[in-house]
C-alpha cells in the first residue's frame, strides 16, 4: 500500500482573511495611481512626463549638451534604463526619438543624427545607429538644475538621485504639448508658439487677473509644427481654453496652379498635425479606386523635405472649393484635434486646466526657481564672503600667521583662538599658496570682497520684494522671446488662423458625372438604369412572364421619385440604380416597400414642380415636389391612406383644370384651385363615387384643353366644348364625350 503523501505545510506567518472585491480595488487603485502620477500624465510645471524627464537628466549627465558632439542612443537609452527607469528599451528608445523629430515636436528636445523616422509614418533607425544630443530648449529646460532649484528623490534602486521636476526656463507644456492615456483620465495638449507664450506671460505678470479674451489676443491658438490652418471660430476657442476642453478642426494647406491650356492642378504643402503622409495618400488612392472622388483624377507625391501632393481633377470645369470639400469630408486632409489640459497640478494631483491656470502654474513655479537659485546663491556669497574676511587677516598679520603656522603644534586651533576666526576660515588660511601672499593677491580679496557684498545685498533685496522677483522673471520671458521670437525659423508660426469654413453646397451634378440614362421598371418591379435615351418603341429583353411598366430618360445626376400605394414616396439617386444589364435587380432593394405594395408612379424629380395624389375613395391634395423626397429608405409618408384603401393616383399638377374620371364612368372637370396644396394629409374629396373609386385624374390648362389617347390617336377637346362636364369639386360628374377611352384612362 502506498504511503500518504505528506502535506505541504502552510507559510509560516498571519493569514490575514479579505474580501475579493477589496482586495483588487486597492490593487486597481494602486496601479491606476502609479499610471496616472508616473507614467502618463505631465506635470504642470515642466511639462513632461516621467520618462522624458529622465531622458534630458541622463544626456546631461552625459555631458550632450548642444554645443558638444553626438553619442549614441543606445548608450543613453541603457543609462536611463540602468539608472532611473526601470522599463523596456523601447518605450525609451520611442520616447527619445519623439523629442527628436520635427513634424512631432514643436520645439525639439533632442537633436538626431541618422534615421529617426519621417513624416511618411517610417519608422527610425535602430537606437544602434542613430545618434543624439540636447537642443537649445533642452538646455534651458536644465539651466540651473545644479543650484537646488528644485527636489531630488532617490532612484528605483536607491543608487541615484534624479529630479522630481525640472526648472524649465522653456514652457514645454504649451509650447509642445503632451499626450497620453492614464486609467479612466487621458491628457491631450496641442503645441503652441513660444513668443506668443511669452506675450501672454508677459501680460500675466503685468495683469494677474487677465481675462481669457485678453490673453487670447496674445494667443490666439495652437501652432502645430506640420502647419495647416485652424478652422474655428474665436467663440469656439475661447470656450476650448476657458474649460480646457474642446476639439479644434485643422486642415491642409493648398493652393492653385494654373497650367498651359487653361487646366489647372492643386498642391497640398502642409497636412494636419499627427497625419502620416503614405497613409494619407492610400486612403485617396483607396477612395479613388472606389470611385467616390468623382472630381479627383489622380494624386501624386513630389515631396522632398517639403510635402507636395499634387492633385489632378477630372475635368478643369470641377470647382477646386469643391474638389477640397470632398476630400476634407472623407479624408485626413481635415482632422480634428481633441483638447484635454488634464495635468498634474504642483501638489500632484490630476485636474484640468484652463489657459490662465497653465500659464500661472508655470509663473508659480519659476518663481519658486527664481527663490531656491537666490537663497543657493546666497549661501555661496556667505561662504565665499567668510574665507575672504579670513584671508584680510593673514594680510594683516602676514607675519603672526607665518610664524604660528612654522613654530605652534596645532595653528589652527592657535589662529581660531587668538583671531576668533571660524573653521571654514582657518581652514582656508592653511591652505593659502604662497603666492597668493603677493600684495596684489590682497587688492584683488579686497575688490572680490565689496563686488560679493553689494551682491549679496541685490539678493537679499530680490528675496524681500515680491515685485522684484516677478520683474526678474519677466526679464527671463523677454529674453526667451528674443531666442525664440517670430523672426526666427524656428519661432516664426507655422499654422494660419482661419475662420470656421463655411458650408459649401455641393450639388448633386457636381458629385456625380451626368451621363444620359433610360430607366426601366417592370410590372414585377424589376428596375435598371440603360446608358442613353432608349426610344420607346425600343426592344427590351423581360423576365419571362414580365413586362414593361414604366420608362424613363433621365441623367446620372437626377433624382427618381416613386410613389406606391401606402401613400409613400420614395426617392433614389439615379446613379445608384443598377446597369442595363441583364434584368436588372428588385426595387424593394433600394425601398423599404413591403410584398403587399405595389407602384403607382414613377418621376424624375423637378425642383419646384407640383403633383396632385389621390386615394381609391376619390380624396386628395396637390403637394410641392421638393416636400415628397424622401432621405431614407423608408420613404416619407404623404398621403395618408386609411385601412381598406389605397393610394392610386399620382400626376403632375400643370395647368389650372382638374379632370376625375371614377370606376363608374363619370367625368367631372373643376378648377384646381378647389385643391389644396398641403405636405401631408387625407386631403379632400374630388369626386363622389356611388360604387367604386377613382379610376384617373389629369390636370391641363383652360387655354389647351382636355387631350386623352385612343390606341395610337390622340385627341384633344376645347375647353370650350367640355362645359357639360364642368362643375364643383366633389360632385358626381357625367359620362364622358363619345370617343373616350373604355379603359376610363386619359392615356388610353
Amino acid at each position: 500500500m502506498a504511503k500518504k503523501a505528506a502535506q505541504t505545510p502552510p507559510p509560516e506567518g498571519e493569514i490575514k482573511l479579505t474580501n475579493l472585491a477589496e482586495a483588487l480595488g486597492e490593487r486597481y487603485l494602486s496601479y491606476a495611481l502609479s499610471t496616472i502620477m508616473a507614467r502618463s500624465l505631465p506635470d504642470v510645471r515642466d511639462g513632461l512626463k516621467p520618462v522624458h524627464r529622465r531622458i534630458l537628466y541622463t544626456m546631461r549627465q552625459l555631458r550632450l549638451d548642444p554645443g558638444s558632439g553626438f553619442k549614441k542612443s543606445a548608450r543613453v537609452v541603457g543609462d536611463v534604463m540602468g539608472k532611473y527607469h526601470p522599463h523596456g528599451d523601447s518605450s525609451i528608445y520611442d520616447a527619445m526619438v519623439r523629442l527628436a523629430q520635427e513634424f512631432a515636436v514643436r520645439y525639439p528636445m533632442v537633436e538626431g543624427q541618422g534615421n529617426f523616422g519621417s513624416i511618411d509614418g517610417d519608422n527610425p533607425a535602430a537606437m544602434r545607429y542613430t545618434e543624439a544630443r540636447l537642443t537649445g530648449a533642452a538646455a534651458l529646460m536644465l539651466q540651473d538644475l545644479d543650484n537646488d532649484t528644485v527636489d531630488f528623490r532617490a532612484s528605483y534602486d536607491g543608487e541615484n538621485l534624479e529630479p522630481v521636476i525640472l526648472p524649465a526656463a522653456f514652457p514645454n507644456l504649451l509650447a509642445n504639448g503632451a499626450q497620453g492615456i492614464a486609467v479612466g483620465m487621458a491628457t491631450s495638449i496641442p503645441p503652441h508658439n513660444v513668443a506668443e507664450i511669452c506675450d501672454c506671460l508677459a501680460h500675466l505678470l503685468k495683469s494677474p487677473n487677465a481675462r481669457i479674451e485678453t490673453l487670447m489676443n496674445y494667443l490666439p491658438g495652437p501652432d502645430f509644427p506640420t502647419g495647416g490652418i485652424i478652422c474655428e471660430t474665436r467663440e469656439s476657442l475661447l470656450e476650448t481654453y476657458r474649460t480646457g476642453r474642446g476639439s479644434i478642426r485643422i486642415r491642409a494647406r493648398w493652393n492653385v496652379e494654373q497650367l498651359k491650356g487653361g487646366g489647372y492642378q492643386i498642391v497640398v504643402t502642409e497636412i494636419p498635425y499627427q497625419v502620416a503622409k503614405s497613409k494619407l495618400i492610400e486612403k485617396i488612392a483607396e477612395l479613388l479606386l472606389d470611385k467616390k472622388l468623382p472630381f479627383l483624377d489622380d494624386i501624386n507625391d513630389e515631396s522632398t523635405t517639403d510635402i507636395r501632393l499634387v492633385l489632378t481633377p477630372k475635368s478643369r470645369n470641377v470647382e477646386p472649393e469643391h474638389l477640397m470639400e470632398q476630400l476634407f469630408r472623407l479624408t485626413d486632409l481635415e482632422t480634428r484635434f481633441g483638447l484635454n489640459m488634464n495635468v498634474l497640478d504642483a501638489n500632484q494631483v490630476p485636474r484640468v486646466m484652463s489657459l490662465p491656470e497653465v500659464l500661472q502654474a508655470y509663473l508659480d513655479h519659476r518663481r519658486v526657481v527664481l527663490q531656491r537659485r537666490t537663497r543657493h546663491r546666497l549661501s555661496e556669497i556667505e561662504r565665499r564672503l567668510e574665507i575672504l574676511e579670513g584671508y584680510l587677516i593673514v594680510y594683516l598679520n602676514i607675519d603672526e600667521v607665518i610664524r604660528i603656522i612654522r613654530f605652534e603644534d596645532e595653528p589652527k586651533a592657535v589662529m581660531m583662538k587668538k583671531w576668533k576666526l571660524s573653521d571654514i576660515q582657518a581652514e582656508a588660511i592653511l591652505n593659502m599658496r604662497l603666492k597668493s601672499l603677493r600684495k596684489l593677491e590682497e587688492v584683488e580679496i579686497r575688490r572680490e570682497h565689496k563686488e560679493l557684498s553689494a551682491e549679496r545685498k541685490d539678493l537679499q533685496g530680490l528675496l524681500a520684494s515680491e515685485d522684484k522677483q516677478w520683474a526678474a522673471i519677466g526679464g527671463e520671458v523677454q529674453e526667451l522671446k528674443k531666442a525664440y521670437g517670430p523672426k526666427t525659423e524656428l519661432g516664426r508660426r507655422r499654422t494660419e488662423m482661419g475662420d470656421a469654413p463655411s458650408a459649401i453646397v455641393i450639388p448633386m451634378e457636381a458629385m456625380v458625372e451626368r451621363e444620359p440614362i433610360t430607366v426601366i421598371c417592370s410590372s414585377k418591379g424589376w428596375i435598371r438604369a440603360m446608358k442613353g435615351h432608349v426610344e420607346p418603341g425600343a426592344e427590351i429583353k423581360f423576365k419571362e412572364g414580365d413586362w414593361g411598366k414604366f420608362q424613363l430618360h433621365a441623367e446620372t445626376t437626377d433624382k427618381l421619385v416613386i410613389f406606391c400605394t401606402n401613400g409613400k414616396f420614395y426617392t433614389i439617386p439615379c446613379d445608384k440604380l443598377p446597369g442595363g444589364r441583364g434584368h436588372g435587380e428588385p426595387v424593394r432593394l433600394y425601398i423599404d416597400l413591403g410584398n403587399e405594395h405595389d407602384i403607382v408612379a414613377m418621376m424624375i424629380h423637378k425642383p419646384g414642380a407640383k403633383l396632385l395624389v389621390a386615394s381609391h375613395d376619390g380624396r386628395g391634395f396637390v403637394v410641392g415636389m421638393d416636400d415628397v423626397v424622401a432621405q431614407t429608405k423608408n420613404g416619407k409618408q404623404v398621403l395618408t391612406v386609411p385601412e381598406g384603401e389605397e393610394a392610386s393616383i399620382c400626376v403632375p399638377a400643370e395647368g389650372d383644370m382638374l379632370a376625375v374620371i371614377g370606376e363608374n364612368r363619370k367625368l367631372l372637370i373643376f378648377k384646381l384651385s378647389e385643391v389644396p396644396e398641403m405636405t401631408r394629409g387625407r386631403g379632400v374629396m374630388l369626386q363622389k363615387y356611388k360604387d367604386g373609386g377613382i379610376s384617373d385624374a389629369k390636370v391641363y390648362a383652360r387655354a389647351e384643353g382636355l387631350t386623352w389617347r385612343l390606341g395610337d390617336k390622340t385627341r384633344t377637346e376645347s375647353h370650350g366644348n367640355l362645359k357639360d362636364w364642368i362643375g364643383e369639386r366633389a360632385q358626381a360628374g357625367r359620362l364622358p364625350p363619345t370617343g373616350f377611352p373604355k379603359a376610363n384612362k386619359f392615356s388610353g
